[in-house]
C-alpha cells in the first residue's frame, strides 16, 4: 500500500464535514458538504490523498442518509484551489502518480453519476481541481465576489486531469472550453470573475447576495422541485468541435512549439471528449495525468510556481518593513506614454492624487487624456463604477511647474534615457521636494549611483524598473544605488506591493537582471545573422523552448532603437562581452522598426534576403537591402547553443557580482519580466538540465534535485 503521507508530509489536510439540513420545501433533506482546511482564507483549500479521503468519508455519510440533495460548498471565502502539489516533486513512481489521478476521479465522480441530485455552492475561489469538483455536481451556483474561477494547469504544464478536459466542453461547448483551458492559462494565466464564468455556463446562477449559502439553497429547492429551469446549450459535435480543436491546436503551437506535451495532450483530450464518454476519458485523464506528474516540466513549472508565489512575496534583501514611509501623493515627471502607464498605475492602486509634469501643455493634455481614456475603457468592461471613475479622474491633474511635487512622497520620473537628462530632472526636482520624498527612475539600463551622485540627498533615490506593458508584466526590478538607504528602499518596496508587483531587489549593475540578459541573448542573435544566417533560421532557433516571442519579435517590441541603446550602455560596461552591430545602427538610422512584414500571398516564393516563416512573413526587403551579411551561416541548433552558452556566461558573471541574492532571484526576473515560460522552470534549471551550465561555468547554478535538475 502507498504510503502517501510519507510523500505529503507537508499535506494541510482539507477536512469534508457533512451536516444535514431540514429545508422548508424540500421533501426530505439536504447533505450540506463543507470544505475547510482549518485556516482563513490566506491559505486556500487543496486536495491531497488525505483531502480526498476525506471527501469520500463526507460523501459516503451523505449518501446513507439518503436526502433530497447533496451540496459541496468551501469556508469563507475559498471552494477549493486544486491539488496539492506539495509532494510531487517526491513521487518517483509511475504508479503512484497513476493512483492518485484515479483516487481523484473516483471520489468527484460519485458527485457526477449521483441518482440524488447534487450541486457546487462555489462561494470562493475555485481553481483547477476545485473548479472540476464543482463541474462534477449537477448543478452550480456562484457568489458574485468569489474571485478567482480558471483552470491554471496549462500554465504550469500540467493540464485538467480529474475530469477538467472531458467534462467542461460537454457543458460550455469545445471552443469555449479551449478558451479556460488553453488559452487562458497560457495567456498569463488569466482569470475569470463570477460573472464571466456565468456567461459562458460554468455555473447556473449568478448571486449577488451577503446570504449566498441561504440563497443557493433556496435556489438549489426549486431545481429539485422542478420549479427553476435550468437550460444547456447545445454541443456540435462535428465542424464546430473540429473548429476548436483546430484553434486549440494553433494557440498550443504559438505559445509553446511544442515544449510543453502536457498542454499538447490538453488539446488531445478535449478531442476526446466529443464522445461524451466518461469512462473512456477518465481513463486517458489518468493515464496522461500519470505521465505529466513524473515529467521534468511539471517539476520545473512547480518550482516556478514556488517562485512566484513565494519568493516573490518575500524579497530577498529587502529592508524592515517598518522603515517603509507613508505615500500620500505621487509625482510623474513626463506625460509620454510610459509615464501615462505609470501614472495610470499609481492612481488606481494607491488612490492617492497623482500630478504630472512635462516641458509643455499640450503634452501635459495629451497625458492626461491617455489616462482618462484608460480609466474609461476600464469602466466600459465593468471594472469600474461610475462613482470610481470620477473620482480616479479627479484625482489626476498636471503641471508646468515641478514646484506642484512640493507635497509628493514618492516622485517617478520616465523621461528620456539619457544620464545628463536625467540628473538635470533629479537636481530640478531636489529644490521642490521634501528631503525625505523618495525620488525614483524607471531607467532600464542607466546608473542609479551615477543619477544621484550630484543631488544634496543621494540616500533617496532608488531604480524603480517597470517593464512595458505597465498593467500587464508583474516584475518591478527595485535598484538600490551605492547611497540609497533603507528608508527609500523599504518605501519602494511596499509602494510596488501596493501596486500588486512582484519586486525584486537588484544591484545597481549596467541594466540590471531581465534587460542586461535579453541584450546579450539578443546580441549573439543579431551576430549570427551578421555572420551570414539567414534571418528566418536565426529567428526561429530558439522555437524548441517555447518562448513567448522570437527575438526579432521582441526586438520589434521593445524598439529597434531602444534596444541599440540599451546596448551600447552594456558595451561601454562589458565590451568583450556585448559587441555593437554596424548592420543594427544603419537599421536604427534608417528608422526601421521591424525586420519582417506580412505577406498576404499563399505562395511560396521569397523575398530578397530571406525566406518565407510561419504566418506568410518575409523579410522586409528594405531591412535585407541594409544589412551586409557575411559568408558564415550557422544552423538553427548551433545559433540556440551559442545563445544559451552566452546566458550561462552571463548569469554566473551576474551571481559573481552580486546582481541578485541567488539564481532564483534571476529565475523569478526572466518569469514575470520575460515571459520565461513556467514550463522551463526558470531560465537557471534549463540551463543545467540541459548540462550548458557545467560545460561553460563547469558547476550547476541549483543544487540537484531542484526543479527536476538531475542528481
Amino acid at each position: 500500500m502507498t504510503d502517501f503521507a510519507a510523500l505529503f508530509p507537508d499535506e494541510v489536510v482539507t477536512k469534508a464535514f457533512t451536516r444535514l439540513v431540514d429545508v422548508p420545501g424540500l421533501s426530505g433533506r439536504l447533505a450540506l458538504i463543507t470544505i475547510d482546511n482549518g485556516h482563513d482564507h490566506t491559505r486556500p483549500s487543496t486536495f491531497g490523498p488525505g483531502g480526498l479521503a476525506s471527501l469520500d468519508a463526507a460523501l459516503d455519510e451523505a449518501f446513507a442518509a439518503e436526502p433530497a440533495a447533496i451540496a459541496v460548498t468551501g469556508k469563507p471565502f475559498v471552494f477549493a484551489v486544486g491539488a496539492d502539489l506539495s509532494g510531487i516533486g517526491r513521487i518517483t513512481e509511475r504508479e503512484h502518480a497513476q493512483l492518485i489521478a484515479k483516487t481523484g476521479h473516483d471520489v468527484f465522480r460519485r458527485l457526477t453519476e449521483s441518482t440524488i441530485p447534487t450541486f457546487a455552492f462555489v462561494n470562493g475561489a475555485a481553481l483547477g481541481g476545485g473548479l472540476e469538483l464543482a463541474l462534477s455536481c449537477h448543478y452550480r451556483t456562484v457568489s458574485a465576489n468569489a474571485g478567482m474561477i480558471a483552470f491554471p494547469e496549462c500554465f504550469l504544464g500540467l493540464f485538467p486531469g480529474w475530469g477538467g478536459t472531458q467534462l467542461l466542453p460537454n457543458l460550455i461547448g469545445p471552443d469555449a472550453a479551449v478558451t479556460v483551458i488553453i488559452e487562458n492559462a497560457l495567456s498569463q494565466n488569466r482569470m475569470l470573475n463570477p460573472k464571466k464564468a456565468h456567461q459562458l455556463g460554468i455555473v447556473d446562477e449568478l448571486l449577488d447576495s451577503p446570504d449566498f449559502l441561504e440563497e443557493s439553497i433556496r435556489w438549489a429547492v426549486r431545481v429539485v422541485n422542478d420549479e427553476q429551469a435550468v437550460t444547456r446549450p447545445e454541443i456540435d459535435r462535428g465542424t464546430g468541435w473540429d473548429d476548436a480543436v483546430a484553434r486549440a491546436k494553433s494557440i498550443v503551437e504559438a505559445r509553446t512549439h511544442g515544449a510543453s506535451p502536457a498542454v499538447t495532450k490538453a488539446v488531445e483530450l478535449i478531442d476526446l471528449a466529443r464522445r461524451n464518454d466518461l469512462d473512456a476519458g477518465y481513463a486517458a485523464e489518468t493515464e496522461a495525468l500519470a505521465d505529466a506528474l513524473m515529467s521534468d516540466e511539471l517539476r520545473a513549472g512547480l518550482y516556478s510556481f514556488d517562485l512566484t508565489q513565494k519568493r516573490a512575496k518575500r524579497p530577498a534583501g529587502a529592508p524592515d518593513r517598518s522603515l517603509a514611509r507613508d505615500v500620500t501623493k505621487v509625482g510623474v515627471v513626463g506625460a509620454g506614454l510610459m509615464a501615462g502607464q505609470l501614472a495610470l498605475l499609481f492612481v488606481r492602486r494607491l488612490q492617492v492624487p497623482v500630478v504630472i509634469t512635462d516641458i509643455d501643455q499640450e503634452r501635459i493634455d495629451r497625458g492626461i487624456g491617455y489616462i482618462h481614456g484608460e480609466i474609461d475603457k476600464l469602466a466600459a468592461k465593468g471594472r469600474l463604477s461610475p462613482d470610481a471613475v470620477n473620482r480616479l479622474k479627479g484625482l489626476v491633474t498636471g503641471s508646468l511647474d515641478k514646484k506642484a511635487f512640493a507635497d509628493a512622497d514618492f516622485v517617478i520620473e520616465a523621461v528620456f534615457e539619457e544620464m545628463s537628462v536625467k540628473q538635470q530632472v533629479f537636481a530640478e526636482l531636489e529644490q521642490h521636494v521634501a528631503p525625505e520624498a523618495i525620488l525614483a527612475t524607471n531607467t532600464s539600463s542607466l546608473s542609479i549611483t551615477e543619477m544621484a551622485s550630484k543631488l544634496r540627498h543621494p540616500e533617496r533615490v532608488v531604480g524603480f524598473h517597470f517593464f512595458n506593458p505597465v498593467a500587464v508584466l508583474p516584475l518591478l526590478e527595485v535598484v538600490r544605488g551605492e547611497q540609497t538607504d533603507d528608508a527609500a528602499l523599504a518605501t519602494a518596496f511596499r509602494v510596488g506591493k501596493q501596486l500588486k508587483k512582484s519586486c525584486v531587489l537588484v544591484k545597481d549593475a549596467p541594466a540590471f537582471v531581465v534587460n542586461r540578459l535579453l541584450t546579450r541573448f539578443m546580441g549573439e542573435v543579431i551576430a549570427t545573422i551578421d555572420e551570414g544566417t539567414p534571418f528566418e533560421v536565426a529567428d526561429t532557433a530558439l522555437e524548441p523552448l517555447g518562448l513567448p516571442m522570437t527575438p526579432m519579435e521582441l526586438l520589434q517590441l521593445v524598439g529597434p532603437a531602444v534596444a541599440q541603446h540599451v546596448n551600447e550602455t552594456m558595451h561601454a560596461a562589458y565590451p568583450d562581452r556585448f559587441q555593437l552591430s554596424d548592420n543594427m545602427q544603419r537599421f536604427v538610422d534608417a528608422g526601421k522598426t521591424a525586420v519582417w512584414i506580412t505577406d498576404e500571398s499563399s505562395g511560396t516564393a521569397s523575398t530578397e534576403g530571406g525566406g518565407r516563416t510561419a504566418g506568410g512573413k518575409v523579410v522586409d526587403p528594405e531591412v535585407a537591402a541594409l544589412w551586409q551579411q557575411g559568408d558564415q551561416p550557422s544552423t538553427a541548433e548551433q545559433v540556440r547553443e551559442r545563445a544559451l552558452t552566452a546566458l550561462a556566461e552571463e548569469i554566473r558573471i551576474m551571481l559573481d557580482e552580486g546582481v541578485v541574492a541567488e539564481a532564483q532571484d534571476i529565475d523569478l526576473c526572466m518569469i514575470l519580466g520575460a515571459g520565461w515560460p513556467f514550463w522551463l522552470g526558470g531560465i537557471t534549471p534549463y540551463l543545467d538540465r540541459a548540462g550548458i551550465s557545467e560545460k561553460v561555468n563547469g558547476k550547476r547554478f541549483l543544487a540537484p534535485g531542484v526543479a527536476c535538475v538531475p542528481a
